[in-house]
């Protein structure tokens, strides 16, 4: 493997733990379950759709976000796609704790009342550590303290408040990433545009004979590609022909 396809596959992944979104979206998972086990039951609930829906909801919040940062070595798109839904899963949780506080006659908390959960800064991510999976773990229960006021309080209104504003934060940080991926993806692209690139350089040296293209050797006028120097059968007349030859590119120009 060369330089250039070992740079190519080499990319960071995983790197969701120290995002502030994934801490958010695993206390939102946790604290969930626990709502739906509290305070769901065959009364309100007698089929379990509810407690189904509103769980599978957060869990694909979390796990898609992980899937997507996984997938940024080899398909930024994919990326992009799978942060989209991890945003509409927690986007249709949030409705489902909307509905809870209609159906309880209670309304969402304002925004001079959410404003203590909104401004609770998180602690920034473990980083560097021999075991990032337990250090994970203490990191989001050490956050998930931060909040305990509002998600241990009996009033199970006052807990879907306190959701409604945490998933509210992990949305808006969700929409943020994608924001960022989507300039990242416009500036250099993604895995196809990458090993196109590399195949052209690779072809054009190839058919050079391993050596580097002049500075003043033209590029094709339709495809772009570097061009080399060819001679026509017929007459021995000089021109440069497109090294995308083999490719289907026929374009030429004059030697002058």
């Amino acid at each position: 493997m060369n330089d250039a396809s070992r740079n190519l596959f080499s990319q960071p992944v995983g790197g969701y733990r120290r995002l502030d979104s994934f801490t958010l979206a695993t206390i939102v998972q946790i604290e969930t379950w626990r709502f739906c086990q509290a305070f769901l039951d065959l009364r309100n609930d007698p089929k379990g759709r509810w407690f189904d829906q509103m769980t599978q909801a957060a869990r694909s919040g979390r796990a898609n976000l992980i899937e997507g940062s996984e997938n940024t070595a080899t398909s930024k798109e994919t990326e992009i796609k799978l942060l989209g839904v991890a945003k509409a899963s927690l986007a249709e949780l949030l409705g489902d704790y909307e509905m809870w506080l209609a159906f309880s006659n209670r309304l969402p908390w304002t925004k001079e009342e959410s404003g203590d959960v909104f401004r609770t800064v998180l602690d920034p991510a473990p980083q560097g550590g021999d075991d990032a999976l337990r250090d994970s773990a203490v990191h989001v229960r050490t956050q998930r303290a931060k909040f305990s006021r509002w998600l241990d309080d009996p009033d199970p209104c006052v807990r879907a408040n306190c959701l409604l504003v945490l998933i509210r934060r992990t949305v808006h940080m969700l929409q943020r990433q994608l924001h960022a991926l989507g300039e990242t993806f416009a500036e250099t692209g993604g895995l196809r545009e990458k090993m196109a690139t590399m195949r052209i350089a690779a072809r054009s040296k190839q058919q050079s004979g391993g050596s580097v293209p002049d500075p003043d050797t033209p590029n094709c006028p339709k495809c772009g590609r570097p061009m080399r120097k060819r001679i026509k059968r017929e007459t021995g007349e000089a021109f440069w022909g497109c090294t995308g030859y083999a490719e289907g590119c026929r374009g030429t120009r004059p030697m002058a």
